[in-house]
């Protein structure tokens, strides 16, 4: 009995046990939905009900700008007819004066429309630097109808952003940056601004993507968001849910309706700082010529992903030069922190201060390598050269070495290759697509320093075997070419 009475209890026990664990289970289940769900109804609805408090309460803050500028008749009829051999006496002046009303010789008034917001209660005014760019006379209206004659503290073409000044004698509304790197795709943002003229125009919509680059300027990161944006609307704000300014809207494609683009307010917090106290930007510069890392290149390299930025110019006696990088390195990281592309490490490098030390990890001939880079301010960039003649042949190329005053014309650091002079048309080079005035680094990852590297190493390579030829384009770009032998 004792072993028959034994049994049902353990059974029992387990049911039991199992029967606690799924109500444990479901305790737990239940809580974290309740967690979930309550932390779903504490957000904003998925659709606003209404901008209306939203739209009242950045209004005031946001103004209407209108320019001057002064520039020279320059229509195609005036520029025909102008240069008169008569001089003064020209008996086409009355005929310009009555039916054109367009003195010629004279000059005209060029006026346009742009937006803005105050970003402090002093009078201080953000802006895109081409509403104002070489403006006469810049007036700024306020939404309550105010007009304040502004001066311009400083622009950054590069950002295209400008900072106003009025002295509007009494605190002004203003608008607060807020943190665009938290702003996430189909997000809600609003747009107020002055398209065509029509002042205090509210339009919403999402954020569509982030980080846009469109050939604007060096520093692309553009937020693109469906808020109807148009001409007028340069230089307003636009506006999170909370009321922060999350980008200055500044660009629209002209053929694409609904497509507009801002300039994110992290990266205009530093330059409207620098402008207000320094009245213009100062960048960090390293000195060298980058690219992005394509597959081709990583594959070449043996990188296991296309992160990094491949330096294809050191310019003498800027920073990198005298840090000892070299043309073909792959620069991985700044101070611990990855570089993603070329473009990420040209925004990274000018944020930074000048004067400041920076630890720069680089890839060279397949090791990591790490050096010390003093930054200085940032310079002009250097464009290449032209080509000269060949005198060698082979692979039904024309290649040459390259002497001290080819290296000046090709505007290179060193003599290192060969650069190519000709090739021969339906030839294998040009069927690889190599085109006079590249110049030859690698053949199979072996360097080449002259022209006798260049035919002993093809010589050693039979007929039919792959070659992947390292090349330095005319344009400074480096690509890797695949063909055969």
């Amino acid at each position: 009995m004792k072993h028959y009475a034994t049994l049902p209890t353990a059974i029992s026990r387990r049911c039991v046990a199992g029967a606690g664990m799924a109500l444990a289970l479901l305790t737990l289940l239940f809580t974290m939905n309740s967690a979930a769900l309550a932390a779903i109804q504490k957000q904003p609805a998925l659709i606003p009900e209404s901008f209306s408090e939203l739209a009242d309460a950045i209004g005031p803050a946001v103004v209407n700008i209108r320019t001057e500028t002064t520039t020279a008749q320059s229509d195609r009829l005036s520029r025909h007819f102008f240069n008169s051999p008569f001089g003064e006496n020209d008996p086409f002046n009355e005929f310009f004066e009555r039916f054109f009303n367009a003195p010629h010789g004279r000059q005209f008034k060029q006026r346009s429309l742009g937006s803005g917001f105050v970003i402090d209660s002093r009078g201080l005014i953000v802006t895109n630097n081409h509403v104002v760019e070489n403006a006469d006379k810049i007036i700024v209206k306020l939404k309550d109808g105010d007009e304040f004659d502004a001066t311009v503290v400083g622009t950054d073409a590069n950002t295209d952003l400008a900072l106003l000044e009025i002295e509007a004698k009494r605190p002004l509304p203003s608008l607060e940056l807020g943190d665009s790197d938290d702003l996430k795709v189909g997000e809600w943002v609003v747009a107020i601004g002055s398209p065509f003229g029509l002042e205090q125009t509210v339009t919403a919509g999402i954020v569509s993507a982030k980080g846009r680059v469109i050939g604007a300027g060096p520093y692309d990161d553009f937020i693109q968001t469906d808020a109807s944006i148009n001409p007028g609307n340069s230089g307003g704000p636009l506006v999170n849910l909370a009321g922060e300014v999350v980008g200055i809207n500044t660009a629209i494609i002209a053929s694409g309706q609904g497509i507009g683009f801002a300039i994110p307010a992290n990266l205009a917090n530093n330059i409207l700082e620098q402008l207000e106290t320094k009245g213009h930007v100062i960048r960090g510069w390293l000195g060298v010529g980058i690219q992005p890392v394509s597959k081709e290149m990583a594959e070449y390299y043996n990188l296991e992903s296309g992160k990094g930025a491949l330096v294809t110019e050191v310019f003498p006696g800027d920073p990198a030069d005298k840090a000892g990088i070299k043309t073909q390195d792959i620069i991985l990281e700044v101070n611990g922190k990855e570089i993603k592309d070329s473009r990420d490490l040209s925004a990274m490098i000018a944020s930074l201060p000048v004067g400041e030390t920076i630890k720069v990890m680089l890839l060279r001939d397949g090791k990591k390598k790490t050096v010390t880079v003093k930054i200085k301010e940032r310079d002009d960039t250097r464009v290449a050269g032209k080509s000269e003649t060949g005198t060698q042949s082979a692979m039904d190329l024309e290649v040459a070495d390259i002497t001290e005053e080819v290296a000046r014309k090709l505007n290179l650091n060193s003599t290192e290759g060969v650069y190519v002079s000709e090739v021969a048309p339906g030839g294998k080079g040009d069927q690889a697509g190599i085109q006079p005035g590249d110049v030859i680094r690698e053949i199979n990852r072996q360097r080449i320093q002259n022209t006798a590297d260049f035919e002993a190493i093809l010589k050693g390579i039979k007929e039919g075997d792959p070659l992947l030829i390292l090349i330095r384009k005319s344009n400074g770009m480096f690509m890797v070419i695949k063909t055969t032998r």
